[in-house]
């Protein structure tokens, strides 16, 4: 690496970063022939520091900045390179090298460009680039994947109105890059204060694209070897937790969010020449996207069956219930339920009806004592006692007489139950009737009724 080095000091900063993506995939190429998965070393990320990402190696010299037309023209080389690349194991080594986080002072001018190149790919709709990217946000922490999602929502969202079409359009593209931003943005937008509500048109987006298809949500997990366990500061293997808390959160927090930010999108601003949007305009998109999750919900017993991680794995997990309980409890109090008694109310049913069929589905594992032990300071609400009360269990009958069906539900709470009433004793047989016997030679006296 040193000789490579040497050589692309004597270039500019432009022809040195394509330089150096030749070289390194030169390198990575030949690795891969004798190891499926290379490593990556010291040696190829402090070039690419030194050379794309314009970070002097040495202590104290000064750093080298590319003015904006440059920082295109970087751009649009990294975007032919993986473009041209057609071994996807060697794109996907090469963008792991340039964007991996590595906790130095590159970190920050990683992040910008990786954004840059992001928003750029999702423009001309390079699908490589994209594809790289979900593989990255999959294996890297959330707190840099939501900073990647930040980004082309500032981009595509608040920079220029109208843009969210392009944004939309790569939904048929790759579906996979499609899964892992809405994954990041509930994670980014989670309602816990006015400014973290999603903006209308990034909602609108990501409803289309669900209601479209439902599956869209499950594509990581349907296409990843899976552990029973997951490690723990990365992105969840779908968006649901998050769609849940958006759906169950949303009336609570659009009828607390201040007069002035009502109509606005993200900070209370809005893009040039766009109109306000009415926050009851919104409602619809929660119904929507309600529904839909339900419907993923219902899809995933089999697939969890399928990948024998049925009761193992728990795609909803039961801490981020915990949390979005005590967010429920503490909004409700803040609003004070007479005030917004129809709000608290459809964030309480939405809340037990994901509760319920994620629990039928094997999504979300635990005990029905624990739910009932969480949901005990939440206001009162007829759907969600339901369904923390479980299903009411039978006793063992050691055998039903025929025709004999238990009863389905207990007595309501507060009623006596009343004891089987005693059997009441068999009638007498009664006599039997003289056997008419047929004459054929008899005429049957018929009169029709006037």
């Amino acid at each position: 690496m040193s000789d490579i080095r040497l050589s692309l000091l004597r270039r500019d900063a432009l022809s040195a970063a394509k330089e150096v993506l030749y070289h390194l995939d030169i390198f990575f190429s030949s690795q891969l022939q004798s190891v499926p998965l290379p490593i990556v070393d010291k040696g190829p990320v402090e070039l690419l520091e030194e050379f794309v990402f314009q970070v002097p190696k040495e202590r104290g010299a000064p750093a080298k900045r590319l003015n904006s037309l440059q920082e295109l023209q970087l751009l649009e080389i990294m975007c032919n390179y993986f473009q041209e690349q057609s071994k996807d194991s060697v794109r996907q080594v090469i963008f792991s090298s340039l964007f991996s986080p590595q906790g130095n002072k590159a970190d920050d001018c990683r992040m910008a460009l990786l954004g840059k190149l992001v928003s750029m790919a999702v423009a001309v709709c390079r699908v490589p680039v994209l594809e790289c990217a979900a593989s990255w946000l999959q294996r890297t922490p959330t707190v840099y994947c939501v900073r990647l999602a930040q980004a082309l929502v500032d981009d595509y969202c608040s920079l220029v109105p109208g843009s969210i079409q392009t944004l939309k359009q790569i939904f048929s593209a790759s579906p996979r890059f499609c899964c892992q931003f809405i994954t990041s943005v509930t994670v980014l937008y989670d309602m816990s204060s006015d400014d973290l509500i999603p903006p209308p048109d990034l909602l609108e987006m990501i409803v289309s694209w669900i209601f479209e298809d439902p599956r869209l949500i499950l594509i990581t997990f349907l296409n990843t070897p899976i552990a029973a366990s997951l490690p723990i500061g990365f992105l969840e293997l779908t968006p649901l937790s998050g769609l849940i808390r958006w759906c169950v959160k949303a009336p609570l927090a659009y009828r607390r969010r201040k007069p002035a930010l009502a109509n606005g999108p993200l900070n209370g601003k809005r893009a040039k020449g766009s109109a306000p949007t009415p926050a009851t305009d919104c409602k619809p998109l929660y119904s929507k996207l309600h529904l839909s999750v339900l419907q993923v919900l219902t899809l995933l017993q089999g697939h969890l069956t399928e990948k024998n991680l049925y009761g193992r794995l728990g795609l909803v997990p039961f801490d981020h219930v915990v949390s979005l309980v005590d967010e429920i409890g503490r909004l409700s109090d803040e609003l004070n339920p007479l005030n917004a008694s129809e709000e608290v109310e459809l964030a309480l049913d939405r809340l037990a009806q994901a509760l319920q069929v994620a629990m039928t589905a094997g999504a979300l594992l635990c005990a029905r004592e624990d739910l009932r032990t969480v949901c005990s300071r939440l206001p009162h609400n007829n759907l969600l006692q339901l369904v923390i009360s479980g299903p009411v269990q039978q006793p063992s009958h050691a055998a039903l007489p025929p025709g004999f069906y238990p009863p389905i539900h207990t007595p309501p709470l507060g009623y006596p139950t009343h004891a089987p009433h005693p059997a009441i004793p068999a009638h007498p047989a009664l006599p039997a009737h003289p056997v008419q016997t047929f004459i054929p030679g008899m005429a049957f006296p018929y009169r029709p009724i006037r």
